[in-house]
């Protein structure tokens, strides 16, 4: 067990790191992002961007368990 919360710890380091970039490459504003912006207020829900974060965890884990 603690050496899957060391790697999950690790990995989420390095998505932190690496946000900036994926930022750059639209990563967080797709199509499907819920942004709304009100005086003094916006919520912002980002629908199509953590389908596809889940879709790439859920690819590498499949592969590393083959």
């Amino acid at each position: 067990m603690a050496k899957w919360l060391i790697t999950a710890g690790i990995v989420l380091v390095a998505l932190g790191i690496a946000w900036p970039l994926l930022a750059k490459l639209g990563l967080g504003s797709l199509p499907g992002d819920i942004k709304l912006e009100r005086k003094g207020f916006t919520f912002y829900f980002p629908l199509t961007t953590s389908i596809l974060v889940s879709l790439a965890i859920t690819l590498v884990l499949w592969i590393l368990r083959r």
